[in-house]
Parts: C-alpha cells; structure tokens; sequence
C-alpha cells in the first residue's frame, strides 16, 4: 500500500480498448462510467443489479453488464478497476486480487485501501483539467470540486489563458435571450478568444465589456455602415476582417439561425472560402416565455408551439405566413419582432377564427433586469400594447398556456 506521508503521483491513463472493470452498478457507476466510456475502455460490468441508467448504457452496447456478484478471477487480464459496491468484504476482496495482478484499482469507500484515485474532472475544448489531494488525509471531495469549477470557467471565459492554436475564421455565435449567464460555454469561450466581435444590439451586451482591450468591438446597427447596418455590410465586414486573418466572432441575440440571418452570412462567408463555426443560441422564442413563467408546451394543454415572425404585418405582399393555419392551431404561438404589428395580428387570428378572448403575452426585454410582462387578449392585445407602451424586444404568447403560470404577476 502506499505510505501516507507520501503524495499520489498524477497521471493520465489511455484506457482505449483496454480491459477495465466495474464492480458495481449504483450511483458511483453511474457517474464514472460515461467518462470511461469517452476514453474508449472496454468496460465489464459485474453487478447482481444497475441503475436505469446504467441498465442503459448496457442495453447501448456501451458496456458489458456481468449480472451477478464479484468472483475471485474477475480482475485477470484488467488494466485498471473500479470497486464501487456496499459489501465491504466484496470490496476488500477485490482490491486485494487487484493487488495481487497489480491492477489500478479505486476503492470509493476507502481511499487509503485503494492504490489509485479519481480526480475532479472538467473539461473544455480539449483540454482536461483534473484535480487531486496530495494525500488521503485531505481528500475532500467538495474542495477538489470547488478548484475544479473554479479553473474550468477561468478557462471558458478566458479569465486563465491557455494558448491555443486558432485558426482565422467567423464564428457566428447565438449570444441567447439577454442574460449574459445565458450564453453557451462554446460561446463565451469564442469570444475570450476573438480579435473582432461584431455585436448585434439583442446580443448579451454586458459581455463586451469583459473582452480585452485589444478587441475590437464593432456595433452592427452604427458607422461606419450608417445608422441601420444593412446585410451586405455586415457581410463584407466579416469577410474583410477574416481574410485580415483575424479571429472574427458574430455576436447574435437568441439563435443564429432563428430570424438572425445567419445563414445569409454563413453563405457570404462560404462563398469567400472562409470557415464558418455555428454557435447555437438559446433561442427567446422559448427562453423568454419561459422567464416569464409560461411553458410553449404543457400536458393536456398545448401539445406543439409554432414560431412566427411579425416584422411583416398579414396584410403586407411581403408576408410569408400562413395566418389562416395559425389560426387554425390548437397549440401555443410564439410571434417575434411583432410588437408594433400584433394589432393586426390579432385581428387576423380572430378574422380566420381564433376567439377573441384567447389569452395574450406580451414579455418585454425577457430574462433581463428590464423584464417585465403584459397580459391581454386577442380582442384587447392592440390597444393593450400602446397604452402600456410595450417596446422592443418583446416575445408574444399566444395560446391556454398564458395561463399556466400559478404565480404570474399582470399589469
């Protein structure tokens, strides 16, 4: 056994198609396995009995599942092994044939019988940060867990650098509803990195000012492209700071690819040969009911949601929606960019038969500090949004669900 007074020497096993046992199936099975999954072991589970979800990475074919106690010969022929029951005799039994085949084997009820222990893991964009007590003495799982955290985020939000090789290109990144919380890891880590960012005005500004100094922030709706940034600007403006061989990061309310004319800027970028990343979002559309306490969906109320823009009111040539079918559905409609049209989507709705008394939403700067939330109807919604002077951004509910929240608070 090793001494006491002696640290664990840290190491990373390659355990890819290597023999690796699990004595075990509850809960400490249950978080280990996915990770030794991901490493590519080949795992053989010895256990009388499994968590569901165990059981189905089993059913998966991710492990091999052993249905009964642990035997002596079990451990033959294991590189590394995992004893992780409640039978302390079991327990002790098994780590003493790992001894004997000289097998790595973690114990996660006795760390001083154990010859090898598991750190706190974390990872983020290929780079693993493991964190270990020096000593058995010291191991408190909730401190290594805490270091752990703690160095991850400083590594996703680029408060601790690590040097990386980039390669120059867009990212077109979904910055989410408004909370700066809200972003992706992905994204945050995208723009710790960027040389240019090219904000839109719905994106979580109050990130902006944690970028360096050295970044430059580019607002897509000011100069040098006029007041409105318009589209092909905006294009050309990516472009031209890629092929500077610049790391350029399109910051994006919500969803790229959710009314963000994302996929017109992926395809001005491909067309230039320049590599585009997509970012996913969390979208308002879902996110900002959600804030506000409404579900889009709910069991036995709204068994599908339909997202709308309203930027286009139904009486415009230009419209691409079908308000006659959304009239038609018994769901939850979720209109975007509607604000200063909903009165005439609303008479729409009604006109192709949607009841007048159909509850209404309106949630204004969802998920920020701005937040707040109107409730009308479809008969009242019109003039409701003028005389509370609702303004963009806002997300409009349409549907039973408006009701669902037991603790909306109307205006």
């Amino acid at each position: 056994m090793p001494s006491p007074q002696h640290p664990a020497y840290p190491v990373g096993l390659r355990l890819t198609n290597r023999r690796t046992i699990v004595i075990g199936g509850g809960q400490v099975a249950q978080r280990r396995l996915p990770a030794l999954i991901a490493a590519g072991a080949d795992i053989t589970l010895i256990s009388p009995s499994a968590t569901p979800s165990v059981e189905a990475m089993a059913d998966a074919g991710e492990i091999t599942w052993t249905r009964r106690r642990y035997e002596e010969g079990d451990l033959t022929g294991a590189w590394y092994v995992l004893v992780a029951t409640a039978d302390r005799t079991a327990n002790d039994l098994a780590s003493a044939e790992a001894e004997r085949n000289r097998t790595w084997c973690v114990r996660s009820d006795d760390a001083e019988a154990a010859t090898a222990w598991t750190p706190a893991t974390g990872r983020t964009e290929g780079v693993t940060v493991a964190v270990l007590s020096a000593e058995a003495a010291d191991r408190d799982p909730r401190r290594t867990a805490a270091i752990r955290d703690a160095l991850v985020e400083a590594l996703r939000d680029g408060t601790v650098s690590a040097e990386r090789t980039r390669t120059p290109g867009v990212a077109l990144v979904g910055g989410g509803p408004g909370d700066p919380d809200l972003i992706t890891v992905r994204g945050r880590r995208l723009l710790a990195e960027a040389d240019v960012v090219i904000a839109d005005r719905l994106g979580p500004r109050d990130l902006l000012d944690e970028l360096p100094p050295h970044v430059e922030v580019i607002d897509a709706a000011k100069i040098p492209y006029g007041r409105q940034m318009v589209q092909e600007a905006i294009n050309q403006a990516l472009i031209d700071h890629a092929k500077q061989g610049k790391a350029v990061v399109r910051l994006k309310g919500g969803d790229p690819y959710v009314f963000g004319r994302g996929m017109e800027e992926a395809q001005a970028l491909a067309a230039e040969g320049i590599p585009v990343t997509v970012v996913p979002g969390i979208s308002s559309s879902i996110s900002v009911p959600g804030a506000a306490g409404i579900p889009v969906t709910h069991r036995g109320v709204a068994h599908e949601f339909t997202v709308v823009s309203g930027h286009v009111a139904p009486d415009d040539e230009r419209s691409l929606v079908d308000w006659s079918a959304m009239a038609r559905l018994t769901g939850t409609l979720v209109i975007l960019m509607g604000v200063d049209k909903i009165g005439k989507i609303a008479e729409a709705l009604i006109a192709h038969g949607k009841p007048a008394d159909t509850p209404v939403a309106l949630v204004q700067e969802g998920t920020t500090a701005a937040q707040r939330r109107v409730d009308a109807t479809l008969a009242t919604v019109g003039e409701k949004a003028v005389a509370e002077g609702v303004k963009p951004p806002a997300v409009i509910v349409v549907g039973p669900v408006v009701h669902e929240n037991p603790t909306r608070n109307q205006r």
